[in-house]
């Protein structure tokens, strides 16, 4: 992002084409490098290799406000990826993504975390997303 790139917006969702990402930014993104220091999230036992995606703090309140049921993701850790990330995009409405985490939380197994960890990585090893 560049600098100060909320000052005068203030919080602003991202979405695919975002005017605020930099030329490195938007590599960083493509290669899923960005999601690098999540690692260090998930040796320290904060997060999951897969679950629901983290939500910027910015957004939870409205979200627990506005959204039924947007608590229930907290049920579990979140994840670097996860369901909402395979089958949405960028401009996915915080709607259908609690869906899938929810579908995801429902119906959890090692399988199920196997499938989608293994997706993911085809897809970041063929640059579909």
């Amino acid at each position: 992002m560049v600098e100060n790139a909320e000052a005068e917006t203030g919080p602003v969702l991202a979405n695919e084409g975002d005017e605020r990402v930099t030329r490195v930014g938007s590599w960083l993104r493509k290669t899923h490098l960005d999601e690098l220091p999540q690692f260090f999230n998930i040796l320290k036992g904060e997060m999951s290799l897969v679950g629901p995606r983290p939500e910027r703090p910015e957004f939870v309140e409205e979200f627990k406000r506005t959204i039924p049921g947007y608590s229930r993701r907290f049920a579990v850790n979140a994840g670097i990826t996860g369901p909402a990330q395979l089958y949405g995009r960028y401009d996915t409405s915080a709607e259908t993504k609690l869906k899938y985490d929810l579908a995801y939380i429902n119906n959890w197994s090692l399988e199920l975390d196997l499938n989608i960890f293994f997706m993911s990585m085809e897809i970041i090893l063929t640059r579909r997303m």
